[in-house]
C-alpha cells in the first residue's frame, strides 16, 4: 500500500462508509457535479445572449463548441500535469479555474464571455480524464459502483442545468445569472474537496518498473477510443438537431424542446446501473447488444417520422446513450490495470472522443444544407449507431491495452 492511499479502506473489498472514505465519495460526486452543468445552461439561453451582446449566431453555436475542442486538445495532458503536481492537488486547481472561467463568462462581454467559456473546457478536461483513475487508485475494488454514482450525478446535474437556465435568464437575474448558477456547485466542490488535499502525492504511486508499450499501438486503446469517440458525437449531435428535426416534422418548437430534456433524464437510470452492472462482468458485449438495439429502434423511429410516438423514441436514445456512455467510461478502469493506465488511456479516448463530438453537429448541419433536409442525414445516425457496436463490442473483450 503507499502513501498515497487513505490506509484504513481503500484496498478494502468492503467500503467503510464513514469518516475519509465518505469525504472522498462525497468530493467525487460534487466534482461529477461541475463537469457537465456548466455546458448545459448554454444552449437554452443562446438566444438571449446573442440579442444582448449583438453577436453572430455562427458565433453564439461556437460556444458550445469551443468546450468540446478543449476537450480534445487538453485531455491528453491531463495525466502528465497529475504526475507533476498529484492527482487531488490537479482536481483541486482545475475546479478553481473552473469557477474562474464561470465568473468571467459571466460578466457579461463578449471577449470575456468567449474567454472563460475556454477556461471552463480547460477545466473540466481534467475532471474528465482524472476521474476514472482515482478511482481505479482509491476503489480497486468497487469501481463499478463509485462510477455509477460519478456518471449518474454527471447526467442528473447536466439535466438541472438545462432545465433551470431559462426561467432564470427570464428572470431578473438575466442570463449572466443563468450562466452563474452553475458557480454554486463548484464553489460547494471546492470547500469539500480541500480535506483531499493532504493525501496529495506528485510522483507515481501506482506503477510497474517493466517498459510499457505505447497505449497507441495496442488495437483494445482503439476500440475504446472509437466507442467513447462514436457516442460522444452520437450525444452531442442530437443534443444539437433533435429539436429541429422535429420542428421540420411539426411538432411545435416547445414539445420539440421538451424531447432532448427527456433523453438527457432517461439517461440517468443506466448510468447509474450499468457501471456496476459492467464490473462484474467478463465480457461487456451483451450491454453492447443492448444499447445498439436501442440506438437503432430510437434512430429508425425518428428518421422514419413516427412523431406520435415521439417520447418513446426519445426514452430509447436516453438509455443508449447513458449505457454507452457509462461503458465507455468504465473501460479506462476494465482495460488497464493500474490508475496511471487508466487516466492516460482516458486522456488518449476522450481527446479522440471530443474531437469528433465537435465535428458531428458541423457535419449533420452541413448535410442537412446539403440535401435540403433531414431524411438522408437521418440515416447517418444510424451508420454512425453501427460504427459504435464495433469498436464497443471489440473494446468488451475481456484483455488490457498492455
Amino acid at each position: 500500500m503507499t502513501t498515497h492511499e487513505h490506509t484504513d479502506t481503500y484496498p478494502s473489498k468492503k467500503i467503510n462508509w464513514k469518516g475519509t472514505t465518505l469525504l472522498l465519495v462525497i468530493g467525487v460526486v460534487c466534482i461529477a457535479s461541475t463537469l457537465r452543468m456548466p455546458l448545459t445552461v448554454v444552449g437554452p439561453i443562446t438566444s438571449f445572449i446573442r440579442e444582448d451582446l449583438g453577436i453572430s449566431h455562427v458565433l453564439a453555436g461556437f460556444l458550445t463548441t469551443i468546450p468540446l475542442l478543449a476537450f480534445a486538445i487538453i485531455s491528453p495532458f491531463a495525466p502528465i500535469v497529475a504526475r507533476k503536481f498529484g492527482l487531488e492537488l490537479t482536481l483541486f486547481l482545475s475546479t478553481i479555474l473552473l469557477a474562474v472561467g464561470i465568473v468571467l463568462r459571466s460578466l457579461g462581454t463578449t471577449s470575456l464571455l468567449i474567454f472563460g467559456t475556454m477556461l471552463i473546457g480547460i477545466a473540466i478536461s481534467f475532471g474528465n480524464v482524472l476521474i476514472p483513475g482515482l478511482l481505479k487508485l482509491k476503489f480497486p475494488y468497487h469501481v463499478g459502483l463509485l462510477m455509477a454514482f460519478f456518471t449518474m450525478s454527471m447526467n442528473l446535474t447536466a439535466g438541472l442545468g438545462a432545465g433551470i437556465s431559462y426561467p432564470i435568464a427570464n428572470s431578473s437575474l438575466g442570463w449572466q445569472g443563468a450562466l452563474a448558477i452553475a458557480l454554486v456547485l463548484v464553489v460547494l466542490t471546492i470547500l469539500i474537496w480541500i480535506p483531499q488535499l493532504k493525501y496529495n502525492k506528485p510522483e507515481p504511486t501506482v506503477e510497474t518498473t517493466k517498459e510499457r508499450t505505447p497505449l497507441w499501438k495496442s488495437p483494445v486503446t482503439w476500440a475504446v477510443a472509437g466507442a467513447m469517440g462514436f457516442q460522444s458525437l452520437l450525444f452531442y449531435t442530437t443534443a444539437a438537431w433533435i429539436p429541429e428535426i422535429y420542428i421540420a416534422q411539426g411538432l411545435a418548437a416547445d414539445r420539440a424542446g421538451w424531447m432532448f430534456s427527456i433523453m438527457q433524464f432517461s439517461q440517468v437510470p443506466m448510468a447509474l446501473a450499468v457501471p456496476i452492472i459492467a464490473s462484474k462482468m467478463t465480457s461487456q458485449r451483451p450491454l453492447v447488444l443492448m444499447f445498439t438495439v436501442f440506438y437503432l429502434v430510437g434512430f429508425i423511429g425518428v428518421v422514419m417520422e413516427w412523431t406520435s410516438l415521439a417520447v418513446l423514441w426519445m426514452v430509447l436514445l436516453g438509455l443508449a446513450g447513458g449505457a454507452s456512455f457509462a461503458l465507455a467510461m468504465m473501460f479506462f478502469t476494465l482495460r488497464t490495470r493500474t490508475a496511471l493506465e487508466a487516466a492516460d488511456l482516458s486522456g488518449f479516448a476522450q481527446s479522440l472522443g471530443y474531437l469528433l463530438a465537435a465535428i458531428g453537429p458541423i457535419l449533420f448541419g452541413y448535410l442537412h444544407d446539403l440535401f435540403g433536409g433531414w431524411n438522408i442525414t437521418g440515416w447517418l445516425f444510424v451508420i454512425v449507431v453501427l460504427i459504435l457496436f464495433l469498436c464497443s463490442f471489440r473494446a468488451s473483450k475481456n484483455e488490457y491495452v498492455n
